[in-house]
C-alpha cells in the first residue's frame, strides 16, 4: 500500500494541471499543459505493457513508441525496412544466417549500455515466456531449449540470429518489426525478475521480469512508460537517454474515454489534444471547428467476426455461407463506417502484397435461408456474440442481430470491455466474436498465417492464431502458408496469398467487414501529428505544441 500512494504522489507532484489530467471524472479535466499531449482513446484491450507478453492494438502503440528494436518499418515506403538499433545487417548465403551491428553509444533509459547481448536476451525472454506473440519468433524454428544457440551474440555490437529455412529475406525482417521484438535492458529486468518453481508446462525458474513489465519499463524509446492504470491513463515521459532525435513533449497521456460524443466534446473544450475514437457524425462536426484539424490514414487493420467451430450448428458449412449472406454491407458502409472505413472482405488489406479487393456477399436474406434449410436449420438457432463497448463494433453488432433475426437467428450480443471479450476469444469460449485484426509486421504472412494458418487445433496447442481461436483447423491451407514463406518470386507468392483468400472467402469461419481508415481530430496547436500505416507505427515523438 505505501509503494502504490507513493506512486500516485509522485503523479500528482508533477503540478496541478497534471492533477486534473489524471482524474477520472471528466468534469474534472483543465487544459492540457503546453508541454504535454493528452490523447482521448479507447485503450480498454490493454492487458499488459510487456512487449513480450503484449498483443492487443492500443498496447502496441505504447510499445512502439517507448521501446526499440533491431529494424522497423519504413514509413515513407513501407516496402522497406530500416535500421533503428542496428546500424547494418547481412544475410548468409544459403539465406539462414542473419547478422545484425548495433550502432555504437547506444543507451537504455535507464543509463545502462545497449548490447547485443540484450537483443539476445530479449528474444530468449519471449520465446520462453511463450504469451500470444511468442509464435512470431518460434516461427523461425526458435524453441526454449535452442533460442540461446540460434539468437545469440557474437561481440557486445554483433546479433546473429540462425533461422530454420531459407525464407525470404523480407519476411524475416518484417517480422522483426514487431513489438515482441523489442529489445528489454537485460540488467534491469533481471534485477526486477521473480523466481518461480518450474513446472511441467513452464520448466524455468524466473519469470524473466513479466511481472515487473506488465507495469513497468526497461526500454531506450523516446518516450517511457511512467504509470497505467487499467481503463483509466497510461502516462509516457520523454526519455533523456534517447539515442535518436529527442522529443519536444515532456510528456504523453492516453486518457482512457471510449464515447464519440465525450471525446468531440473534450476536443472542441481544449480538455484534450486528440480524440481517437470518434464516429462519422462526429467527425464530420469537428471538422468544421476553428482550431480543430482531421487527419487520417488507411490501416492494415480488418474487422470481422468469427464462428467459433466448436458450436455444432456454427460448424455447419452452410451455416457459415449464410453468415456470409446475412450483413447489410450497404448499409454499414453509408452509415457506421463513413469515412472510418471501407467495406473488404478478404483478409489481406488493400496494399500487401497479392491482396485481393473480392466482394462477393450483399444481403441475400432469402439466400441465406435456403442454405440453413439445407443445414438442417429451417428456424434458425440462438447463438451469442462477444462484443468490446466501443464502435463502430457494437454499432456493426447490432445491424448483425436485426439482419441475422430475418432468417430466425436469435442472437444476444454480450458487451463488455477490451479486456474481457479478448481473455473470453482466446480462450475459445466463445460463440461468434466480432473484433479486428492488424497486421503484426507489414508483409502478408502476417494476415495469412492467423487466418489459415493451425498446425495443432487442440485446446493444447501453441501456435494461436485467429484459425486456433476459433477451432477451424484448414489442413491444406496451412500447408499453402508455409510453402508462401519459402517463395522467393513476389508474382509466385502473390498468387498463393491470393488463392488462400479466396478459399477462406468461401469457406473460412470469418466474415469479413471493412479494413479501417484511421481518424483523429486534432487541436491546431499540435504540428506533426500523424497516424501511421499499422497500429504501431503511430509515432508521437516528432509532435511539438504551440
Amino acid at each position: 500500500m505505501t509503494n502504490l500512494l507513493n506512486r500516485r504522489m509522485r503523479v500528482l507532484a508533477t503540478g496541478a494541471a497534471m492533477a486534473l489530467l489524471l482524474a477520472a471524472a471528466p468534469a474534472a479535466l483543465a487544459a492540457t499543459p503546453a508541454d504535454t499531449l493528452v490523447q482521448a482513446w479507447a485503450i480498454d484491450d490493454i492487458i499488459t505493457l510487456d512487449p513480450g507478453e503484449a498483443f492487443e492494438i492500443s498496447a502496441a502503440e505504447m510499445t512502439a513508441n517507448t521501446y526499440s528494436k533491431l529494424v522497423e518499418l519504413d514509413i515513407a515506403d513501407t516496402s522497406k525496412v530500416v535500421g533503428d538499433l542496428a546500424e547494418s545487417w547481412t544475410v548468409s548465403d544459403d539465406g539462414m544466417t542473419y547478422t545484425f551491428k548495433l550502432k555504437s553509444g547506444l543507451k537504455f533509459a535507464s543509463g545502462n549500455p545497449i548490447t547485443a547481448a540484450d537483443v539476445a536476451f530479449s528474444f530468449e525472454r519471449a520465446v520462453k515466456l511463450d504469451k500470444s506473440p511468442a509464435f512470431l519468433l518460434t516461427q523461425f524454428g526458435l524453441t526454449g531449449d535452442n533460442v540461446t544457440e540460434k539468437a545469440k551474440a557474437a561481440d557486445d555490437t554483433t546479433f546473429v540470429l540462425v533461422v530454420d529455412k531459407a525464407y525470404a529475406p523480407s519476411f524475416v525482417l518484417n517480422v522483426l518489426t514487431s513489438t515482441v521484438a523489442s529489445v528489454v535492458d537485460k540488467a534491469l529486468v533481471m534485477e526486477k525478475a521473480k523466481a518461480v518453481t518450474p513446472t511441467a508446462e513452464y520448466k524455468y525458474d524466473t519469470d524473466f521480469g513479466n511481472e515487473f513489465l506488465k507495469t513497468g519499463y526497461a526500454g531506450s524509446g523516446p518516450f517511457k512508460i511512467r504509470e497505467w492504470r487499467a481503463n483509466e491513463v497510461v502516462v509516457m515521459e520523454r526519455n533523456d537517454n534517447y539515442y535518436g532525435e529527442k522529443p519536444t513533449l515532456n510528456r504523453v497521456i492516453y486518457r482512457y474515454m471510449k464515447e464519440s460524443a465525450g471525446q468531440r466534446l473534450a476536443l472542441e473544450n481544449g480538455d484534450v489534444d486528440v480524440a481517437r475514437n470518434l464516429e462519422p457524425g462526429d467527425i464530420e462536426a469537428v471538422s468544421k471547428k476553428d482550431g480543430i484539424a482531421i487527419t487520417s490514414a488507411p490501416k492494415g487493420t480488418v474487422y470481422y467476426f468469427s464462428l467459433n467451430q466448436k458450436n455444432p450448428n456454427l460448424a455447419k458449412p452452410e451455416v457459415v455461407e449464410a453468415m456470409k449472406y446475412l450483413v447489410d454491407y450497404d448499409a454499414i458502409g453509408e452509415t457506421l463506417i463513413k469515412g472510418i472505413g471501407t467495406i473488404h472482405q478478404t483478409f489481406l488489406p488493400d496494399g500487401q502484397l497479392g491482396a485481393l479487393n473480392d466482394k462477393p456477399y450483399k444481403l441475400d436474406v432469402a439466400k441465406a435461408k435456403e442454405l440453413l434449410a439445407k443445414a438442417g436449420l429451417p428456424d434458425g438457432f440462438s447463438v451469442t456474440m462477444d462484443v468490446r463497448n466501443t464502435q463502430p463494433v457494437t454499432g456493426i453488432a447490432e445491424n448483425v442481430q436485426q439482419t441475422l433475426a430475418q432468417a430466425g437467428i436469435k442472437l444476444e450480443i454480450i458487451p463488455g470491455d477490451g479486456k474481457q471479450t479478448l481473455t473470453k476469444f482466446r480462450a475459445r469460449q466463445h460463440d461468434i466474436y466480432i473484433g479486428q485484426w492488424g497486421s503484426d509486421y507489414f508483409d502478408p504472412n502476417s494476415n495469412a498465417e492467423t487466418f489459415t494458418y493451425n498446425p495443432d487445433n487442440s485446446d493444447e496447442g501453441k501456435t494461436k492464431t485467429l484459425a486456433w481461436r476459433n477451432a477451424w483447423d484448414p489442413t491444406d491451407l496451412s500447408a499453402k502458408t508455409q510453402a508462401a514463406l519459402l517463395e522467393k518470386d513476389a508474382d509466385k507468392r502473390a498468387a498463393i496469398y491470393q488463392d488462400l483468400q479466396k478459399q477462406v472467402l468461401a469457406t473460412g469461419p470469418f466474415v469479413m467487414i471493412f479494413q479501417q481508415t484511421e481518424v483523429a481530430g486534432y487541436s491546431s496547436k499540435l504540428k506533426n501529428y500523424k497516424l501511421g500505416p499499422s497500429f504501431d507505427t503511430n509515432f508521437v515523438s516528432a509532435v511539438t505544441k504551440d
